[in-house]
């Protein structure tokens, strides 16, 4: 009786059975298929590294200076009469800016010259005694003493004649300095006096001043430690400066623009300041249009040095992190590598790097932000590096090269 109940009861123990063997026959199945192929090798384009000499452009903040500037002071006390200039404007040497009330000279000129006539009268009197008296002492007609009284008169009369002359040049001068003009040929400043001011003699009566703009002058400092730095790559080898220290300077201005005129080196201090620690060097320019001024700030990039067997890199190809600035390369294995490196000088739209890189690697230039360090990647385009693009300067024309 048992016997047939447990055949009953088979096909619902083997359709439980089957329930339960379905999830584990499932999974080896799923075990059973072939794994994805992997990613295919990133796509990069390269340069290849090559040493080469590429010219260094060194960047300064400098400050536009007058190549002459002259402060306008009163020679002489009186009164304010008439300022002659429009202020600002560009004035021309010997232009006539400010006149002071000549009246009072032109009296002590007129009695300077009565007083030279008078001089002169006494001369002439003490030469007419002179005469009538020798003449009788040669004859024993005069004393001695008569003779000499002439001879002191006329030579006394003669030095008074000197003092009188002198005055009366003194006077002339005194009247001259009535009339104050623009010793040089430049931008006027502002009257720091107004009509019918007192002026007294000296450098209390600042009047104005003129700045001379053409030629100019730009001034910029290096800081000690740029000094230093740079003869030690000067001694290294890794700086070559231009023969003759010739260097150029180019200005850019504040909008960005190139001056269209190229300056030299006017001055070098040969000393360190003691107030700032850095040494001063200043740059002369023609400025014929006047686009200079004095008090101007502006950007002085210095043209003239070369580095010898640089590596140059594009700027793109260099990346910044918190760590400091590196480059992906394609290592022997066909991967990405990650590379620190120290860079130099910007040339144009390359990077200077000093350290960190050798020639003949492959720096990617295009395609880095999709990698991991040790990816595959594919080279699109290896390439020789480009000589570094360096911008033009604007040609100096003959009139800058004084």
């Amino acid at each position: 009786m048992s016997l047939p109940h447990t055949l009953r009861r088979l096909p619902s123990l083997s359709r439980c059975l089957g329930l339960l063997l379905c999830p584990a026959a499932l999974f080896l199945g799923a075990c059973d298929k072939p794994a994805p192929p992997p990613p295919p090798p990133a796509e990069v384009t390269t340069v290849m590294l090559a040493p080469q000499t590429v010219p260094v452009n060194t960047q300064f903040v400098a400050q536009v200076e007058s190549s002459h500037q002259v402060e306008i002071l009163a020679r002489v006390s009186g009164f304010l009469d008439k300022i002659l200039y429009k202020e600002g404007e560009m004035v021309r040497a010997g232009k006539v800016m400010f006149q002071i009330d000549p009246k009072p000279f032109q009296a002590q000129l007129a009695a300077a010259r009565g007083e030279v006539e008078n001089r002169k009268a006494q001369l002439w009197t003490a030469k007419a005694n002179l005469d009538r008296v020798k003449p009788l002492a040669d004859l024993d007609a005069a004393s001695k003493s008569d003779l000499d009284n002439a001879i002191g008169d006329v030579q006394s009369a003669e030095a008074e004649l000197a003092s009188a002359k002198a005055h009366l040049d003194k006077a002339e001068l005194d009247l001259g300095y009535t009339t104050i003009v623009a010793p040089v040929t430049g931008v006027s400043g502002e009257a720091f006096f107004r009509e019918g001011t007192y002026l007294s003699a000296g450098s209390s009566s600042r009047l104005s001043y003129v700045a001379k703009i053409d030629p100019i002058w730009v001034t910029f400092s290096v800081s000690q430690n740029q000094m230093a730095q740079r003869q030690q790559e000067v001694a290294a080898g890794r700086l070559i400066r231009p023969a003759d220290m010739q260097y150029q300077v180019e200005l850019e201005l504040s909008d960005g623009s190139r001056y269209p005129h190229l300056g030299k080196f006017q001055f070098v201090s040969p000393t360190f300041s003691q107030e700032t620690g850095t040494f001063l060097i200043r740059a002369e320019l023609v400025n014929p249009d006047s686009v200079l001024r004095p008090g101007m700030f502006v950007k002085a990039i210095v043209h003239g040095d070369s580095r010898p067997n640089a590596l140059v890199v594009p700027q793109k190809a260099v990346q910044q992190t918190d760590n400091g600035h590196v480059v992906y390369l394609v290592s022997p294995q066909g991967t990405a590598e990650i590379r620190p490196v120290i860079v130099g000088e910007w040339i144009g739209n390359d990077w200077i790097i000093k350290q960190g890189l050798k020639a003949g690697e492959q720096v990617i230039v295009d395609g880095f932000q999709r990698l991991k360090p040790g990816a595959p990647v594919k080279v699109l385009a290896p390439a020789a590096a480009a000589p570094a693009a360096v911008p033009a300067a604007a040609p100096a024309p003959a009139a800058d090269k004084k």
